[in-house]
């Protein structure tokens, strides 16, 4: 006797969709959009590329799925960062949280924000346009809070709030870049402590 089948037809079954994502996440990180094959992703899901379109989308929706969980996940240190009490606090935990996220052991190096499309051909621009605009964002939200740190008189009023903020996020994307080449956790430290020494004071 024939059962009914509940459900809409296609519907991914038998996988844990976050887990998935937190796979494809470490393909992206380690690879780069573009160097992260169709093979690469389902693999690393152990899923069907049937299965993966069909909970995901193309390979573009799932990058922007993946930079969700990067954000929220790895990269969430930002957002505990822009809650210290003041901006060097920011500063501080904002450097320390990348080279703490750059240099994990046992995962990829480096950020995937930063070098997961750094250069791409047009299958890969609008992966490359989605990393800028993340990395603008973040940038905008150290320089709102930097700003707020001015008008608060944490900061000297004559401050930049804007350079400040691109002092720091080009600090925190040069290390990714240097933790992606092999550069230790000690040593990427020693240097966002040097960068901070002369951090203008009230």
């Amino acid at each position: 006797m024939a059962t009914k089948q509940s459900g809409p037809i296609g519907r991914p079954r038998g996988f844990d969709a976050d887990e998935a994502l937190e796979r494809a996440m470490l393909v992206f990180w380690e690879r780069g959009y573009e160097g992260a094959s169709l093979a690469n992703l389902t693999d690393a899901m152990g899923i069907s590329a049937t299965s993966m379109y069909a909970a995901f989308g193309n390979k573009e929706k799932l990058f922007r799925r993946v930079l969700e969980c990067y954000t929220e996940g790895p990269s969430a240190y930002l957002d505990r960062a822009l809650e210290e009490p003041t901006a060097l606090g920011v500063a501080t935990a904002l450097l320390a949280g990348v080279v703490r996220t750059t240099t994990r052991p046992g995962g990829p190096h480096g950020c995937l924000g930063v070098q997961g499309a750094l250069a791409a051909g047009d299958a890969g621009q609008p992966a490359r346009d989605l990393l800028v605009a993340w990395r603008n964002d973040g940038c905008c939200r150290v320089r709102d809070r930097f700003q707020r740190a001015v008008d608060e008189g944490d900061l000297p009023p004559e401050a930049d709030a804007n350079l400040l903020a691109r002092y720091v996020t080009t600090l925190a994307f040069g290390i990714a870049a240097q933790a992606a080449g092999g550069v230790g956790r000690d040593e990427l430290q020693k240097m966002a402590d040097a960068a901070l020494r002369n951090w203008p004071l009230a």
